[in-house]
């Protein structure tokens, strides 16, 4: 799965405000229920919050990757948001998250949900693309991160 399919350039917001986790959470489900015809930004906020009851979706080294299957979602949908200041998204290792990488799926969507959720774990776990994206403000450089599939494949 290219990652670059699921998450469009307009998808990208390199000054993303961080003020907590559940701010982060609302701000993803709006953002992301304007690109997502026939999904409430509501009903998506709980979907995100119903996710994080079951654990947190901070999978470490400053990085969150909040995720939810969602009636009414015909495709699935990403976003990708650099804090402008990190935030605790209760992540195993306690380090403040930076990087946040949000998925929605369709309801019925299992394995489609789990190889994107794969895509992106995989991207991030190049420590050279990471560092780009903590170091740039531009998205054009995101995007080409996100499509180059990291910068070991540059």
């Amino acid at each position: 799965m290219k990652l670059s399919d699921l998450i469009p350039f307009e998808n990208i917001v390199t000054n993303a405000a961080g003020k907590s986790k559940k701010r982060i959470l609302e701000d993803l489900s709006l953002f992301l229920s304007g690109r997502i015809n026939g999904v409430d930004s509501e009903k998506l906020y709980q979907g995100l919050l119903a996710r994080e009851r079951l654990g947190s979706t901070g999978i470490g080294e400053g990085i969150a990757i909040p995720h939810c299957r969602m009636p009414g979602c015909e495709k699935i949908t990403a976003a990708f948001f650099k804090l402008n200041s990190p935030v605790d998204f209760d992540s195993t290792d306690n380090i403040l998250v930076d990087l946040v990488f949000a998925l929605v799926v369709p309801e019925e969507e299992h394995n489609a949900h789990l190889d994107a959720l794969s895509s992106i774990a995989e991207l991030l776990q190049d420590k050279k693309t990471c560092e780009i994206l903590r170091n740039s403000s531009s998205k054009e450089v995101f995007y080409q991160a996100i499509k180059n599939g990291g910068a070991k494949k540059k």
